[in-house]
């Protein structure tokens, strides 16, 4: 990624320290011409070594929400840079080296499983034995919008406070757009693709939310420059917890954020099924609806007792998105059958989550 578009959080946080530590990545893309999205999910528990918890992971949910998990006990096979976005697990490899960022050729070479990750590129295989189903992939990236506004330094998705050991956990979108260019190799069924939609954030801490929600989509029908982050989650905050959300999303150069600090945001969201979303600042009002008839597929994700499934995804939401300034005109309406959605923390919720009135 341009220096310009660089986030700040890119970069790994671990301390060196052993508290009770994760760090975790996504990145997608989405293949809008065969209606399928791929995500990436990788994390890392207690780096230091030797504790209950230490280990790596790489989870993958593709074509048909399928999903394919391998994991890598090995800390010492991870690595990450401190000062911009770069990681990477090997686990199969002839290399007595330490784990470093390699070039493509000498990964494929090399590593017979594993992956590496920048903000330009992305690579790896993984493979489960017990099924003998596999993921093998490489592309390149072309970032549109990091986080904010894009001719201006980029923001933290969290605000300020982010930037202190405070929040559990925190959370960056590191690219809110992007153009991928590459192939994915999913189990002998090849895709290859240029310049599609790409995405990546990631979340550090102690543990994930008691509880959460997100919708994401940067593929939508007829509007190819328009990307949006939205969720929440209850989180630590200090010695509290609090309910907080947010509705953010870039379209044609501008960047719409909805956040705490400067807007009303309330939400309806079902145990499963159905996310509705408001919000209203001084200038506009914004207003998101998604649904599934898709049963969504269990993911793992870091909590106090290690990775476990813990949340519900699907990649084939179907979103509705409308933008109005305050005297109610319309000045966006956009609809997508590729959105992601998912539900965390306490699977299957019990009640709705509803917070704030609209």
């Amino acid at each position: 990624m341009t220096d310009t578009l660089q986030t700040p959080h890119s970069g790994y946080h671990w301390d060196g320290s052993d508290a009770r530590f994760f760090e975790g990545w996504y990145y997608r893309v989405t293949l809008p011409k065969v209606g399928e999205t791929f995500g990436f999910m990788y994390s890392i528990d207690d780096p230091i070594g030797g504790k209950p918890h230490s280990g790596g992971a790489a989870q993958i949910l593709g074509p048909n929400d399928e999903y394919l998990c391998r994991t890598f006990p090995d800390v010492n096979g991870f690595w990450a840079l401190q000062d911009r976005l770069g990681l990477g697990h090997w686990g199969k490899t002839d290399l007595a080296a330490p784990a470093s960022l390699l070039d493509r050729g000498d990964f494929e070479c090399h590593i017979k499983e594993g992956y590496q990750a920048t903000a330009k590129f992305h690579q790896g295989f993984i493979h489960d034995p017990s099924s003998d189903r596999y993921c093998r992939w490489y592309y390149e990236i072309e970032p549109v919008y990091g986080w904010g506004d894009p001719k201006l330094p980029q923001q933290a998705t969290a605000g300020w406070l982010s930037f202190l050991p405070i929040f559990e956990p925190g959370w960056q979108i590191m690219l809110a757009h992007g153009l991928a260019t590459g192939w994915i190799d999913w189990n002998g069924q090849r895709y290859e693709f240029t310049k599609v939609p790409a995405y990546s954030e990631k979340n550090w801490g102690r543990s994930f939310p008691q509880k959460w929600f997100w919708v994401n989509c940067n593929s939508f029908d007829n509007e190819p420059d328009l990307a949006l982050t939205a969720g929440g989650g209850k989180r630590g905050l200090l010695w509290w917890m609090e309910e907080v959300a947010l509705i953010c999303f870039h379209h044609q150069g501008k960047f719409y954020e909805f956040v705490p600090w400067n807007s009303q945001v309330s939400w309806q969201i079902q145990p499963w099924g159905r996310w509705s979303m408001q919000a209203r600042n001084l200038w506009y009002e914004v207003e998101l609806t998604a649904t599934t008839d898709l049963p969504g597929t269990p993911l793992r994700a870091p909590t106090e007792k290690g990775l476990i499934f813990c949340c519900q995804d699907t990649m084939k939401g179907k979103l509705k998105l409308e933008l109005r300034d305050r005297h109610g005109k319309i000045i966006l309406h956009a609809t997508s059958s590729l959105s992601g959605l998912e539900v965390g923390g306490g699977i299957p919720w019990q009640e709705p989550w509803i917070h704030g009135s609209w």
